[in-house]
């Protein structure tokens, strides 16, 4: 794995770190295929169930690198921005953000399913402040996670949005102090690791799918992922470990 992204696995939690903190994590291509990579990997490995990504140097990302930028350089791999911008892991995925994340970092934490952030750190969208429109998902992703209002002030503006806000919209999960960002998504990461993993990839499926899903295809596909966990093994072991009165031993089957 290319150093601008370090990954570290304890037990089923990946961690991926981006790894430029002179640059405040901005993403060259690079930067944005070794977390591609390490997505990639996640996603394929069934003894991995959450992945957490955070940043480097007390700052989760400000962006696309700009001066690669105006080299001719594109950031996006594929899938999107560091991967997971245009289509994300089947698997659970919390951003923990430290500092800034800013323009294709606040677009690659809102492509995460949950997000945890410090009180001190500040989100936005200043791409049009650079002549540029955000086009890894965070105009298609952010009014649909805060006030309509809000998020085209934000869009039209470049403004910031602090943290403390962002949690009072629901955009932020928890809220922590400084320096604790990553240990809060670390406990959140074990709160749904000691899920049955095909239960927790189904429900991730209708939340994050539901949204482009019609009234009619939206039950009928829900349907489908229940019943695919409802007969697996994992549906067996949870009947029988509620029965006997002891933890579940989930083998994702």
């Amino acid at each position: 794995m290319a150093d601008e992204a370090l990954v570290d696995v304890d037990g089923n939690v990946m961690v991926i770190t981006l790894n430029r903190p002179a640059v405040r994590n901005a993403f060259n291509r690079a930067a944005s295929q070794a977390a591609a990579d390490a997505f990639r990997e996640f996603d394929a490995r069934p003894d991995l169930r959450v992945a957490v990504l955070t940043g480097a140097g007390g700052t989760f990302s400000s962006g696309q690198d700009l001066r690669a930028f105006a080299d001719g350089e594109a950031a996006e791999v594929e899938g999107g921005l560091a991967g997971i911008t245009d289509s994300p892991p089947r698997k659970p995925v919390i951003a923990a953000v430290e500092g800034y994340a800013l323009a294709g970092g606040f677009e690659v934490a809102l492509a995460c399913d949950l997000i945890t952030a410090a009180s001190d750190a500040v989100f936005g969208l200043p791409e049009v402040r650079r002549g540029l429109v955000s086009g890894a998902g965070g105009l298609l992703r952010l009014s649909r996670r805060i006030p309509y209002h809000t998020a085209m002030r934000l869009a039209l503006t470049g403004a910031t949005l602090p943290a403390p806000q962002a949690y009072e919209y629901g955009l932020v999960s928890t809220l922590t102090e400084p320096g604790e960002a990553l240990e809060a998504a670390l406990d959140l990461a074990a709160e749904i690791a000691a899920n049955a993993p095909l239960a927790v990839i189904g429900s991730k499926e209708v939340v994050a799918g539901s949204a482009q899903w019609s009234a009619d295809e939206a039950w009928q596909r829900q349907r489908t992922i229940m019943k695919r966990a409802a007969r697996s093994a994992d549906a067996r072991e949870g009947a029988i470990a509620f029965t006997q009165k002891r933890p579940p031993i989930w083998r994702g089957e």
